[in-house]
């Protein structure tokens, strides 16, 4: 009898969740899932010059260590690190900054200003690289004009070696630099207003409260917005793409892990595809991006929980 009513008891399996999540599935794994699995399957193999037999790990061995394409996988991985680098010491810091200030109960107009902020990020990569080249432009650009009036020597900063990552990660922090704000003030948003009074009853100045108050409260953002500018960084390949081409000219001074894959994978001029490494290189991409988020998850968020704790 007892059996009979714990069998009773038993709820229905949810098959209307099944139903409703199954499309997202079905799309989610034939758009992400089996292209990602069968770039894998292809690394493994030879390209066609080799006959497309299977090599196992030799087209990593090759990427790796090989003079030919080692120092250009060298070069792209350091180039998205400084990329990635700059993003995360003047993009997310300003982003903090901007929403911090947006989030004074003091200041009109907060939601202009946001939408201005943020409004770089709805345009074009290649609208956002046709002005920034007019801009720099040498001969017939706004900035060389603006550095003689303020007695500076200017240079053609997306012609040289030494300034063209630089200014082309600059370009990159003035487009997307909304994307933290937006995600900063939305978190600063939820913090409680009790505690922020009960701060000033004590005689809090705004910058302790800040500090000792929100900023800890927010932590969880500022690690979702690391991770996010973690991918996106190691994702970047249009702005590059649209101001220097596949090369990242000069003399690959911008090539990143990005346009190293393109004119791989695809060809370039006179360079042939190499379907094989250039799945090679799409899997390495796959790699540093699946480290960074295992960091993410295992070190950042379990020190976020035991801080909240």
């Amino acid at each position: 009898m007892s059996n009979q009513i714990q069998l009773s008891r038993r709820k229905p399996f949810p098959w209307h969740i099944v139903v409703f999540l199954a499309p997202a599935v079905v799309v989610y794994s034939a758009v992400m899932s089996f292209p990602l699995l069968d770039s894998l399957r292809m690394s493994f193999f030879g390209s066609a010059a080799q006959g497309g037999q299977f090599v196992g790990v030799d087209n990593y061995r090759t990427l790796l260590t090989d003079e030919q394409w080692a120092p250009h996988f060298g070069r792209a991985l350091r180039n998205n690190l400084f990329f990635f680098a700059i993003h995360m010491l003047i993009q997310n810091p300003l982003g903090l900054l901007l929403a911090a200030l947006l989030d004074s109960r003091v200041l009109r107009g907060r939601g202009v200003y946001r939408t201005l902020l943020f409004a770089p990020t709805m345009l074009s990569f290649v609208i956002v690289g046709f002005v920034w080249q007019l801009i720099l432009s040498p001969l017939w650009g706004i900035a060389p004009k603006l550095a003689k009036a303020f007695g500076f020597k200017y240079q053609a900063w997306l012609g040289l070696e030494s300034t063209a990552l630089p200014t082309l990660s600059l370009i990159s922090v003035w487009q997307f630099v909304g994307i933290p704000m937006l995600l900063f003030t939305t978190a600063l948003l939820s913090v409680p207003t009790e505690l922020i009074e009960a701060a000033r009853v004590d005689g809090a100045s705004s910058w302790r409260i800040f500090w000792r108050i929100k900023f800890p409260l927010i932590l969880p953002t500022v690690g979702i917005v690391t991770i996010l500018t973690f991918i996106g960084n190691f994702n970047a390949f249009d702005l590059v793409y649209t101001v220097k081409g596949a090369l990242g000219g000069p003399n690959f001074s911008t090539d990143l892990l990005g346009t190293l894959f393109y004119r791989t994978f695809f060809g370039f001029q006179l360079q042939a595809s190499n379907f094989a490494m250039g799945t090679t290189i799409a899997v390495m991409i796959f790699l540093i991006i699946l480290v960074g988020m295992l960091l993410y998850l295992f070190g950042w968020q379990r020190r976020v929980v035991s801080y909240e704790l």
